[in-house]
């Protein structure tokens, strides 16, 4: 939990009481918005702080993964607010937005009571990209990660195909409440079938990398290594229960796919199929159009673009090279250090939120296809290897979270988002 400074108790003068109670309603109304646009307690609990303390509120916050808890005040006198909030989708555009509004209100240029109307206004846009634009992002996202994941050309295409799929389940999911709570399982079930049934046809040749590929934008590698950081950083409740929350997705997405595999048994079986590898070099080169699906996806601004490939370039230079220093499983370290500087003197530089350009970069470091593998591993009763996997998964997960500490440490961003 973070509280701002004490100070002594305001005079009961109407006048200083009702902007008292403008910046106290300011200061909630902000912090419902960040938490429902994915902003991790930490940070949120920090940008709360500073904005009270700037507003001259007394002021403790403590947030969890569904809730908010605020209280004003002190001694007798303290009001405590008690706030249920569904967890969002991460919206790196919105975040960027409500950043600004904090800085112009903690720095006088706009009263709370224009802060908290800005606020409204940007939690009622809609979306800045179409349905469209998100089908074509969920299609890019698994094809590009296909190619690094070590398949070819055929499986790209296929991996396309499947993208619009699950970008179509994802959409349906959105209306029922229902599905929703399968989503998880139902697309790992459709894009397990689809990657057999085209393997069987002798359009896939890595199968298992192009189901891992298809369900990429799912994988809670980004949670699981938001909930290590949150731990690392003592906010114990609040990086358990995301911590609990990645470990069930994974389980889900886990069923899912040995569902599908075994239905998709019934499929003819697959020919021999020589895998036609990708040049060396596409993959630097494709690496902007692999940065583009997360921006789209994260909903980050379009004059961010290419902060987030330079963001993209240091991940994945930083980690070949962590890899031939340190070995392939802390080689993460490295990339997240490098990923963490670059986002924090760019904050530094713009005024805008470092993790603009962090996620964006750490989504292609986290090791989200190591959990699939571990739990593939562990569903055909390969115990040892699906045991050794999660292991990796976890000391990838651990060397990330280390890199992005000693970045903050080095070169920390001067505001809190």
């Amino acid at each position: 939990m973070s509280a701002s400074p004490q100070r002594p108790s305001l005079s009961l003068v109407p006048a200083a009481r009702e902007r008292l109670d403008e910046a106290e309603a300011f200061t909630l109304q902000l912090g419902v918005a960040l938490h429902r646009y994915g902003v991790p307690s930490h940070r949120l609990e920090a940008a709360l702080s500073q904005v009270a303390q700037r507003l001259g509120v007394t002021g403790a916050f403590f947030s969890m993964p569904t809730g908010l808890i605020v209280a004003f005040g002190e001694g007798a006198e303290q009001r405590t607010r008690v706030e249920r909030v569904e967890p969002g989708e991460l919206d790196l555009g919105k975040q960027g937005a409500l950043d600004e509004v904090a800085r112009e209100v903690g720095e006088g240029v706009m009263s709370p009571a224009e802060g908290a109307r800005r606020i409204e206004a940007i939690v009622s846009r809609p979306p800045p990209y179409g349905r469209l634009t998100t089908t074509v992002a969920f299609a890019v996202a698994s094809a590009t990660a296909v190619m690094y994941l070590g398949g070819g050309f055929g499986d790209m295409l296929a991996c396309l195909g499947i993208g619009v799929v699950i970008s179509g389940l994802a959409t349906l999911a959105g209306r029922s409440p229902s599905l929703g709570r399968l989503f998880e399982a139902a697309a790992a079930l459709t894009c397990a079938l689809l990657a057999k049934g085209l393997a069987s046809l002798g359009l896939v040749t890595a199968l298992h990398s192009v189901i891992v590929a298809g369900l990429i934008v799912l994988l809670p590698g980004l949670s699981l290594t938001t909930a290590l950081n949150e731990l690392a950083m003592r906010h114990l409740v609040a990086g358990t229960a995301r911590l609990a929350n990645a470990c069930v997705v994974f389980v889900q997405l886990g069923f899912g796919v040995a569902l599908g595999l075994q239905l998709g048994n019934l499929w003819p079986p697959a020919p021999a199929v020589a895998l036609s590898p990708v040049p060396a070099w596409l993959p630097w080169v494709a690496l902007p159009l692999a940065a583009w699906p997360f921006m789209v996806l994260f909903r980050a601004r379009r004059r961010d673009l290419w902060p987030i490939v330079a963001s993209g370039f240091l991940a994945v230079g930083g980690a070949k090279l962590g890899a031939a220093l340190l070995g392939p499983m802390l080689g993460g370290f490295l990339g997240a250090l490098m990923v963490g500087l670059g986002s924090n003197a760019w904050a530094r530089y713009t005024r805008r939120p470092a993790a603009s350009t962090l996620v964006p970069g750490l989504i292609l470091l986290v090791p989200g296809s190591l959990g699939m593998t571990s739990l593939r591993s562990l569903l055909e009763r390969n115990v040892i290897g699906g045991v050794e996997t999660a292991f990796t998964m976890t000391l990838v997960a651990i060397a990330l979270v280390a890199g992005l500490l000693i970045a903050n440490a080095l070169l920390p961003a001067r505001r809190s988002l």
